[in-house]
């Protein structure tokens, strides 16, 4: 095997929990690229507007940002963490089977929220999880996990495509005007942007003929295994309310699985009886309380600072290009064809995926914080040669292609390194999955004004600044760590497969 039996052992003994963590992320990966393309259907079903329609969207990211902030609020006890995510894959599926039947835009609105805060709590509690378990050797584990996403956001289009209607699906004396504008809508609803659709005037009364209820249903059951898998492991941990057990705080029971020795068990056992005391993998107001701040240094705050700074930028960069590059290649000077451009979403999340894929095996034999400079700098490479290629729409593709490759394994490599220095002790995993989100939402909103005010060839522009200051962040990112206090020796020779111990604030460490 590519990785050494220290950490084959370690996955072995974990297995379970990890796959069930892996198979959670690809509900959230399910469910966050599905609206995009159905959101015309969609739009039929409840006889609303465009314009009404595309809050849909707001309320599915909004509620994600909060998911995440609050996801960290279960993490107390391993308990905790399964039933939230259990409830959060379940309400997925049940979304997913109740999305046919909301034939009102509010109603709509209000089951994608719900679906937006189970995504959230999904990203913040499987990324803390796995942190939890694997610690200095999460990366890989992480990136497998990122992969699972990428999967999942690829596969649920793939499902719906065969059921979109070709012609619009509402019939009215109109309908014949309006479908000869229906693909190139369709292609500007991509997963994270519905673009400027103001201009366009669709029927909202008539007939509605449609068949994407069917592929909701089909996601419904491919997504239903996910649940199963979380109240297996919660069977397994003994934590079925019929089965009457106490519950054991989160890394105890990952931990206890790994020991072989009773006495070691007992040890484990006893010591984690003490009050769980602040710090750690909090959810992000625990985090804020000032308790956390006594005796920290400014290069505690600053690692969490300009951590969440990159991915604000890198994950900021990603929903802004997946949402803004069909709009940027229809337009002047490239005018590509609208089916042709439809691809660069597609071409782009394509190349994530494999990215990820790619980077499982790549972040064992290298250091997280050296995949992190190879990303932000490669970024930063492929704005200026887009920029400077820009009358080329062959570039555009290979362009695309390869900013997908280096934005893929950003977050989960940002995400162990910055772990790793603060000795997972710190918010990190809490802090970097929100400042992500906001990112994400925040960038997108900014581009869309100022593609507006400037023109489509701002789009390259501020993908140029935004890799231009994750770069910035990441040397202010290395210049803390090199300056944040260094681990006793007693932890940097202790072996990742020794029994974990307990340090004063009730936090395992290795």
């Amino acid at each position: 095997m590519w990785w050494d039996e220290r950490v084959s052992a370690r996955f072995r003994r974990n297995l379970q929990p990890t796959l069930t963590y892996w198979s959670v992320f690809f509900s959230f990966g399910l469910c966050i690229a599905f609206l995009g393309p159905t959101l015309l259907d969609l739009r039929c079903q409840t006889q609303s507007s465009l314009s009404q329609i595309t809050w849909v969207f707001f309320s599915q990211q909004f509620c994600l940002l909060l998911g995440s902030c609050l996801g960290g609020v279960f993490k107390r006890t391993l308990a905790q963490s399964l039933f939230a995510l259990f409830a959060s894959s379940l309400a997925i599926s049940l979304v997913f089977a109740i999305i046919p039947l909301c034939h009102n835009v509010v109603v709509l609105a209000v089951v994608m929220a719900v679906a937006g805060l189970a995504m959230g709590c999904i990203d913040t509690i499987s990324n803390m999880q796995l942190v939890k378990i694997y610690q200095k050797d999460s990366a890989i584990f992480l990136q497998a996990l990122h992969f699972f996403v990428g999967f999942g956001a690829l596969l649920s289009p793939l499902i719906a495509d065969p059921f979109l209607s070709d012609t619009n699906c509402i019939l009215s004396n109109s309908t014949a005007n309006a479908s000869s504008n229906l693909p190139h809508i369709r292609k500007s609803l991509v997963p994270h942007h519905p673009g400027n659709l103001s201009h366009y005037d669709l029927p909202m009364k008539g007939m509605v003929v449609t068949r994407v209820s069917y592929a909701f249903w089909i996601m419904a059951l491919i997504n239903l295994p996910v649940p199963i898998a979380v109240f297996f492991l919660l069977y397994k941990e003994r934590m079925v309310p019929c089965f009457n057990s106490s519950s054991h705080p989160l890394l105890s029971a990952d931990e206890l699985a790994m020991e072989t020795r009773p006495a070691e068990k007992d040890d484990l056992s006893a010591a984690v009886q003490r009050p769980h005391a602040a710090g750690g993998h909090d959810d992000l107001f625990s985090c804020c309380q000032s308790k956390n701040f006594r005796g920290a240094s400014y290069t505690y705050f600053a690692v969490h600072i300009t951590g969440a700074l990159v991915l604000f930028m890198t994950d900021g960069i990603v929903g802004e290009y997946s949402g803004f590059v069909y709009s940027y290649a229809v337009e002047e000077p490239l005018s590509v064809v609208h089916k042709v451009a439809g691809y660069l979403p597609s071409l782009f999340w394509g190349f994530i995926t494999l990215g990820r894929l790619i980077s499982i095996p790549v972040s064992y034999r290298m250091k997280p914080a050296t995949m992190v400079f190879i990303n932000v700098v490669g970024v930063l490479i492929t704005f200026l040669l887009l920029l400077i290629f820009s009358y080329s729409v062959v570039f555009l593709f290979v362009g695309t292609a390869s900013l997908g490759l280096f934005l893929s394994s950003t977050f989960p490599s940002m995400l162990a390194y910055t772990e790793d220095i603060l000795q997972y002790k710190g918010c990190a995993t809490t802090v970097l999955v929100t400042g992500a989100g906001i990112g994400e939402m925040v960038l997108q909103l900014l581009v869309g004004s100022i593609i507006h005010d400037q023109g489509s060839y701002s789009f390259l522009v501020c993908g140029m600044i935004f890799g231009g200051l994750a770069f910035t962040f990441y040397a202010f990112l290395l210049f803390f760590h090199r300056m944040y206090p260094k681990p006793s020796s007693d932890l940097d020779d202790a072996s990742p497969d020794k029994p974990a111990a307990m340090d004063d604030t009730g936090q395992y460490q290795r």
